[in-house]
């Protein structure tokens, strides 16, 4: 009981009925209207990271770096393609014509020499030809590095959405394409002496055994050769290890170059340290990048060379020699424009991957994340003179396409 008078029953109690009301009275089994309901999902206010350009802004994975590689070329095709394709085209032009010249000149002094002197003619010529083509292996080398520093320069503008011509890209080069070719130059020139190297070391094992075979006894000659490839195999698979150690740990050196603006020393140091626990990622992706571009390459080519021989044998049916050498020549001239096409497309699919790698790695390590995004949103709200994101220091502004900050 209680004293109130005016006391009723919460059972009669009738709760408001006006607009105002915040709830209004439920049914049976049912919750007040105004009561708030539960959410799945998302939190609120919750967003991933966006994706402005070419890839996602956070750490990527494996899929993701493969399928981008494949996209850089889609993306902006003059810059990326077209480059690529005259680079490779200029070296296998390059390398035809060296080569050609120096087997021309070897066969003509050997049309020439008397038969004491062919012995050491012929041997000279092998070593001629032999040395003749480190000139487009040096100038492979070269090139590549160039096309990768362009490719990294295309990937960062992706990366934010910015889409850049040729023009506008060797203008954000400049002022570090010297050290870029120098670089690559000096790399070529150790490359080139390597090879050099190891070349003379089969070539004197060999004469040297060949001598005392020929001494001793003819039938031991069988031997020698044997030897000699079993040598010659062995010095290519320790150049082959050397070229993938040294390759992988000094992979981005032309992408630090390019876009940190550091000096040659540096970026050296720079990449040896980026490799350090991804050097298996980095070779693994780069050695599956050029299994899928051989496969394609045989794929595309074995079909064109079957073809042209059925053809040849067709148009040139009764064996006239000058038919002959003409379908020769058109088909070498097919194949060779499929293999500059299907080259240039493996260059810029293992350039993208360099820079996407190194790309990945900041993000993981050093939160490029977060300062790509930062420039994408400074970028949307009209922001200009944005420092460079991808500069490791601060205070230093990268010059863009059109000669205003980097922005």
């Amino acid at each position: 009981m209680t004293d109130n008078p005016n006391w009723q029953s919460p059972a009669g109690a009738t709760p408001p009925s006006s607009p105002q009301s915040p709830w209004t009275t439920p049914a049976a089994g049912q919750a007040p209207t105004g009561a708030p309901q539960p959410q799945y999902g998302a939190a609120p206010g919750w967003a991933p990271p966006p994706k402005p350009g070419l890839i996602p802004l956070r750490p990527l994975s494996f899929g993701t770096i493969l399928g981008s590689s494949f996209r850089v070329m889609r993306r902006n095709p003059a810059p990326t393609f077209g480059l690529s394709v005259l680079l490779y085209g200029f070296i296998t032009i390059v390398f035809a014509a060296v080569f050609g010249a120096v087997i021309a000149f070897a066969v003509g002094r050997l049309s020439t020499a008397s038969s004491g002197d062919m012995d050491e003619i012929l041997a000279g010529s092998v070593a001629l030809i032999a040395l003749s083509a480190l000139v487009p292996v040096g100038l492979a080398v070269v090139a590549t590095g160039i096309l990768q520093g362009i490719i990294s320069l295309e990937v960062s503008r992706a990366t934010l959405g910015e889409k850049l011509k040729t023009r506008g890209l060797w203008r954000l080069a400049k002022g570090r394409m010297g050290a870029l070719i120098g670089y690559t130059a000096a790399l070529s020139g150790v490359a080139i002496v390597l090879v050099t190297i190891g070349s003379f070391i089969a070539f004197g094992a060999f004469a040297l055994t060949g001598q005392s075979a020929v001494a001793s006894s003819p039938e031991s000659i069988i031997g020698v050769l044997l030897g000699s490839l079993v040598l010659t195999v062995v010095i290519i698979l320790v150049f082959a290890v050397v070229a993938a150690y040294f390759g992988t740990k000094l992979a981005f050196v032309p992408t630090v170059i390019l876009l940190e603006r550091r000096s040659i020393a540096a970026a050296i140091k720079r990449s040896w340290q980026l490799t350090k626990g991804n050097f298996w990622r980095t070779l693994g992706i780069q050695l599956l990048i050029g299994v899928i571009v051989n496969v394609a390459s045989q794929v595309i080519a074995t079909p064109i060379g079957f073809i042209v021989g059925i053809a040849g044998a067709l148009i040139n049916p009764n064996s006239d020699v000058g038919t002959y050498i003409a379908v020769i020549v058109i088909s070498y001239v097919v194949l060779g424009i499929v293999t500059i096409v299907v080259g240039a497309v493996g260059l810029v699919m293992q350039s993208s991957a360099y820079s996407l790698i190194y790309i990945d790695i900041r993000m993981r390590r050093e939160g490029l994340d977060l300062e790509l995004m930062r420039y994408v949103e400074a970028k949307q709200a009209g922001t200009t003179g944005v420092e460079n994101p991808y500069l490791v220091h601060s205070g230093t502004s990268m010059p863009a396409a059109d000669g205003s900050p980097w922005s």
